[in-house]
Order: C-alpha cells, then structure tokens, then sequence
C-alpha cells in the first residue's frame, strides 16, 4: 500500500511542478537580476518562498512505475533494476533475454 502511496505522491509533485514552472521561472528572473532593486529582488524571493514546496523541481525524484523504489531506476524503461530483472526472467520485456549459467 505503502508504494503505490510514495507513486501518487509523485504523481502529485509532477502536476505542481508543471503547474507552477512558469511562475518560479519568472520570479527567479526577477530575484536573481542584479539590475532591480533590492527590495523588489526581495519581494521575488518572499513570494517565491509562498509558493508550495512540492513546487519545485528539486523535489522530483526518479521512481519505479511499478514498486515506488527510488534507488537503481532505469529511465529509460521506468523501472527499477529489481523489476528489470523480473520482467526479463519472464519474458515479459521484449528483446530482453536473462543469461543463466
């Protein structure tokens, strides 16, 4: 339960962090731009920490689609080197054939 759970949940991080891209785009602009003024670079950065948390690319992480597990993903295939493995023995990824000796 707990893996489809940390699934949606990341789900939930992708949509925000479309949805609100071009707003901390455009506020970062404003907060890093060495031209403006102090307090309008300020007022970006308050407003920018307004902004949910979840918001923010840096809280994206790769997922397996299939068991939730962050460690050893393959982005290519979206899956975990556990479930790769799996998928192959069965046969169920095609041109993939497990060696067994």
């Amino acid at each position: 339960m707990a893996k489809k759970a940390m699934i949606e949940r990341e789900k939930k991080r992708e949509k925000l962090v479309k949805k609100y891209a071009a707003k901390r785009a455009a506020l970062l602009a404003i907060a890093n731009d060495k031209e403006k003024p102090m307090e309008e670079r300020f007022k970006a950065r308050l407003k920018l920490a307004e902004l949910p948390r979840n918001s923010s690319a840096t809280r994206l992480h790769n997922r397996c689609q299939l068991t939730g597990r962050p460690h050893a993903y393959y982005r290519k295939l979206k899956i975990s080197r556990i479930m790769l493995r799996d998928l192959g023995s069965a046969g169920l990824i095609p041109g993939m054939v497990k060696s067994s000796w």
